[in-house]
């Protein structure tokens, strides 16, 4: 599928993930939306669901019947999973990040730049011509 089709999804969006999930994928979605570890939220769950059992049980099968399912091609690889994944955990550090990768990025071209303006880069292309 082209690269259009993988934009067409919200990744921001929580999802049950059905692959991950044990019932029907709600707190692998949460996991996956949120960052939290998986089996620290099922703990959770399962300690919270003691006291307020009714409303754990409730709450589960509202999302369950609410919360669509992951596409499977949601994300184009494993690289593109792995951004969205970070880039929702912690968000400011995912700009800092790209900033700090496009800053390297600027100074490499910045270099070339020079390079290829430069007076020697001149000289060694009178040279090969010859």
């Amino acid at each position: 599928m082209t690269r259009d089709h993988y934009e067409t999804y919200n990744r921001n969006r929580l999802y049950r993930n059905r692959k991950r999930g044990l019932l029907a994928g709600v707190c692998a979605g949460i996991s996956d939306w949120s960052g939290f570890n998986l089996t620290a939220l099922r703990v959770g769950v399962v300690l919270l669901a003691i006291p307020f059992t009714a409303v754990i049980i409730i709450g589960y099968l509202v999302l369950a019947l609410l919360l669509p399912v992951a596409p499977a091609d949601l994300y184009a690889d494993e690289a593109d999973e792995r951004f969205w994944r970070e880039t929702r955990r912690s968000p400011v550090e995912g700009v800092s990040t790209l900033n700090t990768r496009y800053r390297a990025l600027d100074q490499r071209l910045q270099r070339m730049e020079a390079w290829l303006t430069s007076r020697e880069y001149r000289i060694r292309q009178e040279i090969d011509k010859s």
